[in-house]
């Protein structure tokens, strides 16, 4: 069960620093996720499934408090790119 929350954010900037390698970073996975999330709940009515529903109970209502509980909780982790690879031409796309 999802529970209320005294702080004023939760989870708390520290811990979420603590998974990512930076603050761009964190900015960047949470934004993208919170992007997908918001296309989920979106395309609920059309019965389309595409997109991933969130990965964790919470009572946050905005798309972009359960990306940083997600990250929180390690669902969501950053993938960094092999550098050998983008120096041998391969695309990473």
């Amino acid at each position: 069960m999802a529970e209320a929350y005294d702080t004023m954010m939760t989870p708390q900037v520290e811990i979420l620093l603590a998974k990512t390698h930076s603050k761009f970073g964190l900015c960047t996975l949470a934004s993208t996720r919170a992007r997908q999330i918001n296309a989920y709940f979106g395309q609920l009515g059309e019965g389309l499934g595409a997109m991933v529903p969130p990965q964790v109970t919470s009572v946050a209502r905005k798309p972009l408090s359960i990306a940083f509980e997600e990250i929180a909780a390690d669902k969501i982790v950053p993938v960094r790119p092999d550098p050998e690879e983008s120096e041998n031409g391969d695309s990473v796309a």
